[in-house]
């Protein structure tokens, strides 16, 4: 195989590439070899087919393989000898090709540019620390301790009241008559919550040990017997218990209950646990100002073709009219866009980051904790779109990537108070809203011009193709 790197012109190169004939041939023969024991001729026994005979019946469909799989071989090849790395797809050009000739043609490429990444380890930015007050760990707890109140035994003649705790045998009739799932044991109830049916709390204030109420109450929407929807059903209660809540004591004891060692090691687990709250919004802002810092970082040129195809997607669904409007706008954007990215990949290849398998199911795992209920679905549209999983992949390397730069980066570390990281995060929420109300406002003036003038054309993002482009054939 010979390479000639030709028409140099910025980052847009052509490389000529010539296969001569006898190893296109030699390709053709082991291809040959290779059908020579899978046909099936009339006269002929398996695997005894003359290579003449298989060129006349096969000739130009084996051609077609094999010349497939040289222009696939050779074209990675010549790039990768070169130390090319293409942005986009290269477009294929054939000159010369066919059975007992040489093979050549122009791979017409757009070059990654250089990317000079020492000025990473330059970028500053702030690292957060929140100091946790002691006072505030306090107030955390006894906030848990109120949420898990402490019943205790009442006399019998103690009537309840709201706050209290209620244990009752019940049985319900719709229209006198009983249905599917109208009997409860030892039902708990605390008074005033209304967690069981609207109002039937109310109607048990009052009652004691050992009394039988009648409670009348509407049956739910979402009750699992459609036809008693809506439906008053009467239930008769037996009582057999009153419950009162006292404080919790917050001592050794209640912190064990919780799975600490004591009331020492709780309240470090819950200076943490606060501490955590914040540390991840603030990682965040400090990766933010990561990107921001890489923004400025200089890159000489940016592939057009990859520009045009950002463009597309940022324009994506608009009126052609409006695109034209605001194409200095988007290509500005898709410019800062590829560039951060060339500049995270190179960061990336330079050292070696790689995203396991393992990585990817530990992500969707923390998707599926963040939406209980939903596991199914999750797994469902991860295992159905692997342009999801894709995509997931990126977001894993691309913090892999943020976290090795803020590793090596000058961080400027503060201690702040939990006041002061509440007001950081709020500032920086109020920032991203007026971004946003900014975007969804151009998308409204957008939408607006939509319906006013409907556009024959939208642009759309095509993926790139797993083959290389064939443009012409002489």
């Amino acid at each position: 195989m010979k390479v000639t790197v030709e028409n140099k012109k910025g980052l847009n190169k052509d490389l000529k590439i010539l296969i001569d004939k006898e190893t296109m041939n030699s390709y053709m023969d082991e291809k040959y070899e290779e059908i020579k024991g899978t046909v099936n001729l009339k006269g002929f026994r398996p695997g005894k087919v003359p290579k003449e005979v298989l060129k006349r019946q096969f000739g130009k469909a084996v051609f077609g393989e094999v010349l497939d799989k040289v222009l696939k071989d050779t074209s990675t090849k010549a790039l990768e000898e070169n130390k090319i790395k293409p942005a986009g797809q290269p477009k294929l050009d054939l000159k010369t090709y066919g059975e007992d000739k040489e093979l050549e043609y122009v791979l017409s490429v757009t070059e990654l540019p250089k990317v000079d990444i020492k000025s990473l380890e330059n970028i500053k930015f702030d690292q957060y620390t929140v100091k946790i007050d002691d006072s505030e760990t306090d107030k955390r707890i006894k906030e848990i301790a109120k949420n898990q109140p402490n019943f205790k035994d009442t006399k019998p003649e103690t009537k309840a009241k709201e706050g209290d705790l209620v244990a009752l045998d019940y049985k319900a009739t719709v229209d006198g008559k009983e249905f599917k799932g109208n009997e409860g044991k030892n039902t708990q109830l605390t008074l005033g919550k209304d967690l069981f049916l609207k109002g039937f709390d109310k109607q048990l204030i009052g009652v004691k040990k050992d009394d039988e109420k009648i409670v009348e109450a509407i049956l739910p929407e979402n009750y699992p017997e459609k036809e008693l929807v809506n439906k008053k059903a009467k239930f008769i209660c037996k009582i057999l218990n009153v419950k009162q809540s006292e404080e919790v004591k917050i001592d050794d004891n209640f912190a064990k209950n919780l799975g600490a060692k004591d009331l020492k090691d709780l309240k470090s687990l819950i200076s943490k646990q606060i501490n955590d709250e914040y540390k991840n919004s603030l990682d965040q802002l400090s990766k933010n100002q990561i990107l921001k810092e890489i923004e400025k970082i200089k890159v000489d040129e940016v592939p057009e073709n990859l520009i045009e195809e950002e463009v597309k997607i940022l324009s994506q669904g608009m009126p052609e009219d409006e695109a034209k409007k605001n194409k200095k706008t988007f290509e500005e954007k898709a410019k800062t866009r590829i560039k951060t990215g060339l500049i995270l990949n190179e960061f990336g290849e330079k050292n070696q980051i790689k995203v396991s398998e393992v990585e990817i199911q530990n992500e969707v795992q923390k998707q599926l904790r963040m939406m209980p209920g939903q596991e199914k679905m999750v797994m469902d549209f991860y295992q159905k779109n692997p342009s999801a999983i894709a995509s997931l992949r990126g977001t894993v390397y691309e913090e892999k990537i943020l976290n090795l730069i803020k590793e090596k980066s000058k961080a400027n570390k503060k201690e702040i108070s939990k006041a002061e990281a509440e007001k950081i995060l709020k500032e920086a929420h109020e920032q991203n809203h007026d971004h946003e109300k900014k975007d969804s406002k151009k998308k409204s003036e957008v939408k607006t011009a939509k319906e006013k003038k409907p556009s024959t054309k939208t642009a759309k993002s095509k993926p790139a193709a797993k083959k290389i482009k064939k443009v012409s054939k002489k």
